[in-house]
């Protein structure tokens, strides 16, 4: 054979029948993906605007809307829709271990997608403590498991790049975040990296943020902050916030998994008969909580958190254990939404917190730490919080006070819960031989 046969014979896999056809799946469900998640981030906040106008005429109508809207989702979820309860991530991950086609056309239906997109949306307009980036990544795989179906890819291994490629693209398409959406990808849905596939799930992120850039622009989640701190006590504040943030989160995991498996016991058989009536308290204690607190309670968090972020706060020192509080609630509701932005928002307030024990560090550097932190407390992933906190943010100067931070924070978690929150919540979808 000569060299140029030789070439030939190398470079043939560049234009194979298959390979294109494959990249062709994915680049068109990376952009069905960017659009559903433009679309999804626009009908959630026209939905807590809407929420907070009526709340702003008076707070008492959070006493009728929200528990109502609670009551609504949980009774729409007791059917076919019952996978679309909770963040999504999880049924994500099962279905990338199950490998079974019946098991992923239950959790991945166009139906169950759409029903995602549009109860989140109900959720956010009951002014529930939900983030909207869980339930973006669980479109994104439905539909890039779509996608693939219909070119005609349906081996388990074929089917578990798309499932990857589609949440790596919803969580870089949510956050505009898209380092963190490969790391995601790699780190918290499939636990291992294949350097193959490397590239082209790569392409689909990149072809999702083009998207979402020609469309909204390129723009910061949080803004630029320029916080930073050299040796010294700034280092004392990575120790506190890995700590305080890591053992924080670790318990909202812990209260999550025990609440949604059983416990307390006293309270279960109840909430078995009647999960109606139960969402419905859930939302009586979040509506409470509004009106007690402020408005901080209800929604993702976003601009508490980026008022604390920019050093502006528009919240007092209550604002962190209130707003874990409600996301405690409106998760055990088991309604439609996800972890993400209510953590970075309770992350802020504690770092808003600890930074009155060391005042000669800048606060907003307590406050970008606390995010990471419990951030990571919550899902043990602390890669992927650590980019996603860095890029929310545009702060390079922070990466290794913040790497730090999740290291010691991931520690801290697992003090307090043994198996990461989305891992133990997969196990729980899976059938009985493969858990």
């Amino acid at each position: 054979m000569s060299s140029l046969q030789r070439l030939f014979a190398a470079l043939r896999p560049l234009w194979a029948q298959d390979v294109w056809k494959q990249r062709l799946a994915l680049w068109s469900g990376a952009i069905a993906v960017a659009l559903a998640a433009l679309l999804f981030a626009k009908a959630g906040d026209f939905a807590f605007a809407t929420f907070s106008r009526i709340v702003h005429a008076s707070k008492w109508w959070a006493l009728l809307l929200t528990p109502a809207m609670f009551a609504l989702l949980a009774w729409l979820t007791e059917g076919a829709l019952r996978p679309t309860r909770g963040s999504g991530i999880p049924q994500v991950i099962a279905a990338l271990h199950v490998g079974d086609e019946a098991f992923n056309r239950h959790n991945l239906s166009l139906k169950v997608s759409a029903g995602k997109l549009l109860l989140t949306v109900l959720a956010l307009f009951g002014g529930a403590s939900v983030g909207r980036e869980g339930p973006t990544v669980h479109v994104g795989a439905s539909l890039m498991y779509q996608f693939g179906r219909w070119f005609g890819f349906r081996q388990p291994r074929e089917m578990a790049h798309f499932l990857l490629a589609g949440g790596a693209a919803g969580i870089a398409a949510a956050f505009n975040t898209p380092l963190a959406g490969v790391v995601f990808a790699i780190e918290e849905l499939s636990g291992k990296f294949e350097h193959h596939f490397s590239g082209t799930l790569l392409t689909s992120v990149i072809i999702g943020g083009v998207v979402s850039l020609g469309l909204v622009g390129s723009y910061t989640y949080f803004g630029r902050v320029q916080a930073g701190f050299g040796l010294g006590w700034g280092w004392l504040a990575v120790l506190l916030c890995g700590a305080v943030g890591g053992l924080l989160g670790g318990a909202f995991a812990r209260i999550v998994l025990l609440g949604t498996g059983g416990h307390p016991r006293w309270l279960q058989p109840w909430r078995a008969r009647h999960p109606v009536l139960f969402a419905a308290a859930c939302g009586v204690v979040l509506a409470l909580l509004g009106i007690t607190f402020g408005s901080g309670a209800f929604g993702t968090g976003y601009e508490q958190a980026k008022s604390l972020v920019q050093g502006h706060a528009v919240v007092g020192h209550e604002f962190g254990l209130m707003k874990f509080a409600a996301n405690v609630v409106s998760y055990l509701a088991g309604i439609p939404g996800g972890l993400f932005s209510p953590a970075l928002a309770v992350g802020a307030g504690l770092g808003h917190n600890l930074s009155v024990l060391l005042p000669q560090v800048d606060a907003r550097v307590f406050v970008l730490l606390g995010m990471c932190a419990y951030l990571t407390g919550v899902t043990q992933a602390p890669l992927t919080s650590a980019i996603i906190c860095l890029e929310l943010t545009d702060n390079t100067a922070m990466l290794l006070p913040i790497l730090a931070t999740a290291l010691v924070a991931r520690g801290a978690s697992a003090l307090v819960c043994r198996t990461p929150i989305y891992k133990a919540l997969a196990q729980r979808l899976l059938p009985a031989t493969e858990a």
